[in-house]
C-alpha cells in the first residue's frame, strides 16, 4: 500500500488550497529553494503524523526537495483535508489519511508510515514515538532521531525521557520561540474562533466565553475571544497563569464557579477530564462545549454520554444531548480540535514560521543526531532567529543593529554609567 485516501479526483481542488496557502509561505519557499540545491535529507526516510492540510502539504514539498522520501498520515482523525490527501498523492507523495478515519483505520495509517522504516519520525502529538516505543522497537536502530510539534507531544515525550525509556533524540519544535509565541497565541487564538463559528453560528459578543487552560493557546484564545466581544472567563491550576490572566483583564475562578455561568466553554490544557461529569451537571441549557487541545480527553464525553437521556446531531460538528431535566448541552466537532475539525486550522503564515522549525529540524537531525542524547531537545536558539529574521524580511520590516558601542557596553560589567 502506497497510499490510502479518499478519493483522488479531488485533487484539482487540493492543488489550488496549496497554491493560496504557499503564497503566505514565503520563509518556507526560501528554505525550499536552498533545499533543493544542496539536498540536506538526501537518502533519509522521512515518517510524518501531522495534520493533512495545505500547509503542510507545503512542508511535505520541501522536506522532498531536501532529498527525503516522504511519508505521511494524519495526526488526528477529523483533521484531514480530503482534496490536499489527493493532491499530494497526484504529486506522488505516499499519504495514508482519511478524514473522519475511525480508531483502527488511524493506527494502520501509522503503522504504513512505519513499515517503510524511517530514518527521522515527526511528530503532532508524538503518537508515531509512541507506537515506535510501544509495538516496533525494532525500528529504533534506524531512526536518527525525531521532532515534535505541539505542546501535548513535548509533555509525552519529556515524561518519557525523566523516566529513561526514550529510545532516540527529538527536538521540540514546539519550544521554538518562532513557534509557540506565534504559532499557539495567534494560530490557535485565530482558529479555534474560526472553527467554533463555523460549527455553531452563534454570536460571541456578550456571551460568556470560559477558556480553560492559560498557556500561549489559551492566551490567544482569550485574547480573540475578548475582542469579538465576549465576556472571557479563565479557569487554571497554575497561580502564575492564573494571576496573570487576571493582570490581562479576564475573571478567573474555578470550573465549578464557571460551570453554571458559561454559554461557550473551549479546553486548551493539553490534559484530561477538564470539563467533567460535575461540570456537565451545573451547565445551563444551551452551553456549547468544545476542545482545541490535542486529544479528545479534555472533555469527559463518556459522562456526557451516560448523562444524557437523548443525543442527536443538529448540524455539521455539532452534536446536542439533553439532561434528564431538559437541559441541552452541545458538543463541538466529537470533542476533538474543533480548529481543524470544523475548520482549516492555522492560517498559513504562522504555519510557515512553524514549519520552517520543523524543515530546518530534520536538517540539524541529519547533521547532529548522533552527537545528540536520547532526551528531548531544543532547535539552538540561531535558527530560531533565523527563522525570525525571514520572516521579517518577507514582510518588509527592518530593525535596528547594536552599535560597536553598544554591544560592548551590554557585554562588560565595568560600564555601568
Amino acid at each position: 500500500m502506497d497510499h490510502d485516501i479518499k478519493d483522488i479526483t479531488l485533487a484539482a481542488a487540493g492543488k489550488l488550497r496549496i497554491e493560496w496557502a504557499e503564497r503566505s509561505m514565503p520563509v518556507l519557499r526560501m528554505i525550499r529553494e536552498r533545499f533543493s540545491k544542496e539536498k540536506p535529507l538526501s537518502g533519509i526516510v522521512l515518517a510524518a503524523c501531522l495534520h493533512v492540510t495545505t500547509e503542510t502539504a507545503s512542508l511535505v514539498r520541501t522536506l522532498s526537495a531536501g532529498g527525503a522520501k516522504v511519508y505521511l498520515c494524519a495526526s488526528n482523525p477529523l483533521s484531514t483535508q480530503d482534496d490536499v490527501a489527493a493532491a499530494l498523492v497526484s504529486e506522488g507523495f505516499n499519504v495514508f489519511s482519511i478524514k473522519g478515519e475511525d480508531t483502527e483505520t488511524y493506527y494502520k495509517h501509522i503503522n504504513a508510515c512505519l513499515d517503510v522504516k524511517p530514518n527521522i519520525s515527526m511528530d503532532d502529538g508524538a503518537d508515531l514515538v509512541s507506537s515506535i516505543h510501544s509495538k516496533r522497537q525494532d525500528l529504533v536502530k534506524n531512526i536518527i532521531g525525531g521532532t515534535e510539534e505541539t505542546t501535548t507531544g513535548v509533555i509525552r515525550l519529556k515524561s518519557m525521557a525523566d523516566s529513561n525509556v526514550l529510545l532516540f533524540p527529538v527536538i521540540a519544535v514546539n519550544d521554538s520561540n518562532t513557534k509557540h509565541f506565534f504559532d499557539n497565541r495567534y494560530g490557535t487564538g485565530q482558529s479555534t474562533i474560526d472553527g467554533i463559528l463555523r460549527a455553531t453560528n452563534r454570536l460571541l459578543a456578550g456571551s460568556w466565553f470560559v477558556v480553560s487552560g492559560y498557556g500561549w493557546c489559551g492566551r490567544g484564545l482569550a485574547s480573540r475571544a475578548s475582542g469579538m466581544g465576549a465576556r472571557v472567563i479563565v479557569t487554571e491550576v497554575d497561580p502564575l497563569r492564573a494571576l496573570e490572566a487576571a493582570m490581562d483583564g479576564y475573571s478567573v475562578m474555578p470550573m465549578a464557579q464557571a460551570a453554571p455561568v458559561g454559554d461557550f466553554f473551549c479546553t486548551v490544557t493539553g490534559d484530561r477530564s477538564v470539563i467533567r461529569k460535575e461540570h456537565f451537571e451545573l451547565m445551563k441549557d444551551g452551553a456549547i462545549v468544545s476542545n482545541s487541545g490535542h486529544f479528545n480527553v479534555e472533555i469527559d464525553i463518556e459522562s456526557l454520554e451516560k448523562l444524557a437521556v437523548t443525543r442527536r446531531i443538529i448540524r455539521d460538528f455539532v452534536e446536542e444531548f439533553t439532561m434528564p431535566d431538559g437541559r441541552r448541552i452541545t458538543l463541538l466537532g466529537e470533542g476533538r480540535l474543533i480548529n481543524l475539525a470544523a475548520a482549516e486550522g492555522h492560517p498559513s503564515s504562522v504555519m510557515d514560521m512553524s514549519f520552517a522549525n520543523q524543515a530546518l529540524a530534520s536538517e540539524f537531525l541529519v547533521k547532529n543526531g548522533s552527537t545528540l542524547s536520547k532526551k528531548v531537545h531544543k532547535l539552538p536558539d540561531h535558527v530560531d532567529n533565523e527563522i525570525a529574521k525571514l520572516k521579517l524580511e518577507s514582510m518588509g520590516i527592518r530593525i535596528d543593529t547594536l552599535t560597536p558601542e553598544q554591544e560592548q557596553y551590554l557585554n562588560s560589567w565595568q560600564m555601568g554609567t
